[in-house]
């Protein structure tokens, strides 16, 4: 996907990505047909910002509904919120931390988002199909770079992360913030050998929708119960879309995930 040596990135069937060694922020913007209670039926962004030629870490947020190309890197109140913005400030941050950095940030729309306020938010099937496209992502970006992966999933992006997750071989750490649930009962269950990770920040608005499943709706048990065995990380008093907000305990937090410095993560109660 970006560095030397893997000259494309297939989303889907229907379009690829050129990336030259040492180019970054480089995108594929494509259409592919959607489903029905997608925010934008079809539509697909990829775009890759920092280390893009030498990355020992790779870390692609994926994000959760509303997100369309409107949304990709603008059209919000808060820039960070989006795929785009919320990965230059996981960079910046990268780099306060260790100006050596080496990470590389895959801001992935590679699948269709639902509305939030339609059916296909409070069920799985997008995520079933998203979770296909990123087990490949996963899977080109280890054989292209042999970079340790992070998964950063937002929101019902972290129903995406879970579905793809099982026997998924590369990825180290998977986050999950502002999770609604994830189809499973336990960290065990996600059937990955990654450290699961889970935090929320204290006005996220998503910890008072009720965590349970009634046949195909809803995803069940909240990743932020202690039993369900997931480290808790501190995500500060922030909203729903503030997890990745410049100067916020949250953004440290996942920076120093993504860059495998698990003993400096502060844990939350």
């Amino acid at each position: 996907m970006f560095v030397r040596g893997l000259g494309a990135l297939r989303l889907g069937r229907r379009t690829a990505l050129a990336v030259a060694a040492g180019v970054t922020g480089v995108a594929a913007v494509a259409s592919t047909g959607g489903a029905g209670g997608a925010a934008a039926p079809g539509a697909r962004v990829v775009r890759v910002y920092g280390d893009a030629a030498g990355a020992e870490h790779v870390a692609i947020i994926v994000p959760g509904s509303d997100t369309t190309p409107a949304t990709f890197d603008g059209g919000r109140a808060k820039p960070y919120s989006t795929p785009g913005g919320g990965a230059r400030a996981l960079v910046a941050q990268a780099r306060e931390l260790d100006p050596k950095a080496r990470l590389a940030v895959i801001a992935w729309l590679g699948y269709d988002a639902p509305r939030t306020y339609s059916l296909a938010a409070v069920t799985e099937d997008l995520a079933v199909a998203g979770a296909r496209e990123l087990r490949r992502t996963v899977a080109r970006v280890r054989a292209a770079t042999g970079a340790e992966v992070t998964l950063l999933c937002h929101s019902y992006g972290s129903v995406v992360c879970a579905k793809a997750l099982p026997g998924l071989a590369g990825v180290r750490d998977v986050a999950v913030f502002g999770s609604p649930g994830l189809r499973a009962a336990s960290a065990a269950e996600l059937g990955t050998r990654a450290r699961v990770w889970a935090g929320r920040g204290g006005t996220d608005w998503i910890g008072n929708v009720p965590h349970v499943s009634i046949g195909p709706l809803g995803f069940g048990r909240d990743p932020m119960d202690r039993g369900f065995g997931a480290r808790i990380f501190a995500a500060g008093g922030g909203g729903h879309s503030d997890y990745l907000r410049p100067g916020g305990e949250s953004l440290r937090n996942l920076a120093l995930i993504a860059l495998g410095r698990a003993s400096e993560v502060r844990r939350g109660g």
